[in-house]
C-alpha cells in the first residue's frame, strides 16, 4: 500500500522499517525451504552445495534422487520403461507404497475430521451452549499439546482397545485397536479436528442467521434449512479445515511410529527410516514434492477464503 502524500518523515521512516522487518521473517521462515528444493536436484550423494553447483555448472544438478523414487523397492529397476516397468513401479516401488497408504489414512482421517469438526463448530456458535469457551478449550488441545503427548496417550489408550477384524486366512479375530489402520486413521482424525472447528467456527461467526429463520418461515425444516441454506454457505470454511485436516495427517510421523505396526509405513515415517538408516539426498526430492503439494493446497484454501467471503458479502482484504 502506498503511503498518503501527507506522511511525515516519521511515518515513512516506520512503514519501510517495517517493510524490511517483513521481508527478514518471511526470509526466515522460507529459508530452509529455499535451502532444500535446490539441493534435491544434486548430481553427488551430499546434503551440502557442491562446487558445480555454486558455479550453476550444468554437470553439477541432475534429476537423479527423484529417479530414484521411482526405482526404489521396485523387482526389476534396470528394465526398460514400457508396460510392465510401471505396472512393477505401481505393484513394488517403496514411495508408491507409502504414498497409497498417506492418500488413504488422510482420506479417511479428513472425512471423519469435515464431520466431526463441522458438528463441533455449530453446535460451540450457539449462544445458548454452555460452557462453550471451555470445550472449546479441550477441542483444540490437540493443536496445543505436545504431539508426544498425545501419541503416548493414544498408545496406551488404543493398546487397550480390542476391536474384530480378519486374519490372513479371513477368519474372525479380535485385535487391539493399536498396530491398526482404524487406529492410525482415529488419532490423525482426532488431531485435525481441532483445524475444521476453527476455520468452520471463524466462517460462522459471519453467518447471518437470520436466513435461517428465514428458510424455516417459508416452510423448511430444520434439516432442509441446514443442507440448503447454510451449508453452502460456510461449505468453503468446511473444506478448508478439510485441507488442513489433510495436510496435518500427511505430515505426521509421531503418532504415526507410536502406533503402526512396523509394515504400515506412511511418507513421513519412510523419510524418518531414511535419515536413520540410509541418508540419502532422495529424502529432499520427497520434501520438494511435498513443499510443493502444501503449496497448492494453502493456494486452495486461500481461493475458498476469498470465495467464502463473497458469499458472506465481505470484500477480500
Amino acid at each position: 500500500m502506498a503511503l498518503p502524500v501527507y506522511a511525515s518523515p516519521l511515518e515513512k521512516l516506520w512503514h519501510y522499517t517495517y517493510l524490511v522487518l517483513c521481508a527478514l521473517i518471511l526470509l526466515f521462515l522460507i529459508a530452509p525451504i529455499i535451502i532444500v528444493i535446490p539441493l534435491s536436484f544434486n548430481a553427488e550423494p551430499y546434503f551440502t552445495f557442491t562446487e558445480k553447483m555454486m558455479t550453476l555448472d550444468p554437470a553439477g544438478y541432475s534429476l537423479r534422487w527423484y529417479d530414484s523414487l521411482i526405482t526404489f523397492g521396485m523387482q526389476n529397476p534396470e528394465a526398460p520403461r514400457d508396460i510392465a516397468f510401471w505396472w512393477d513401479f505401481w505393484e513394488n516401488a517403496t514411495w508408491v507404497q507409502v504414498t497409497k497408504h498417506s492418500v488413504i489414512i488422510g482420506v479417511f482421517a479428513t472425512l471423519i475430521s469435515a464431520g466431526l469438526g463441522t458438528v463441533a463448530a455449530l453446535g460451540l456458535t450457539r449462544p445458548e451452549m454452555p460452557w462453550r469457551k471451555q470445550i472449546t478449550a479441550v477441542l483444540i488441545s490437540p493443536m496445543i499439546v505436545p504431539i508426544i503427548i498425545s501419541a503416548t496417550g493414544m498408545f496406551f489408550f488404543y493398546s487397550g482397545q480390542w476391536v474384530p477384524g480378519i486374519d490372513a486366512q479371513g477368519r474372525f479375530e479380535w485385535g487391539r485397536l493399536a498396530g491398526t489402520y482404524p487406529g492410525i486413521i482415529l488419532a490423525h482424525a482426532a488431531l485435525g479436528i481441532p483445524f475444521v472447528i476453527i476455520t468452520v467456527t471463524a466462517t460462522l461467526s459471519g453467518f447471518d442467521q437470520s436466513l435461517v429463520r428465514a428458510a424455516a418461515s417459508l416452510g423448511a425444516n430444520p434439516r432442509t434449512a441446514f443442507f440448503r441454506v447454510q451449508m453452502p454457505l460456510i461449505m468453503p470454511g468446511v473444506v478448508s479445515g478439510g485441507l488442513f485436516a489433510f495436510v496435518t495427517s500427511f505430515d505426521e510421523v509421531v503418532a504415526v511410529l507410536f502406533i503402526a505396526a512396523n509394515d504400515q509405513q506412511t511418507i513421513p515415517r519412510q523419510m524418518w527410516n531414511g535419515i536413520r538408516e540410509q541418508i540419502s539426498p532422495a529424502i529432499l526430492a520427497v520434501a520438494t514434492l511435498l513443499v510443493i503439494i502444501s503449496v497448492a493446497l494453502l493456494t486452495v484454501v486461500e481461493l475458498l477464503r476469498r470465495r467464502s467471503e463473497r458469499l458472506r458479502g465481505v470484500s477480500p482484504a
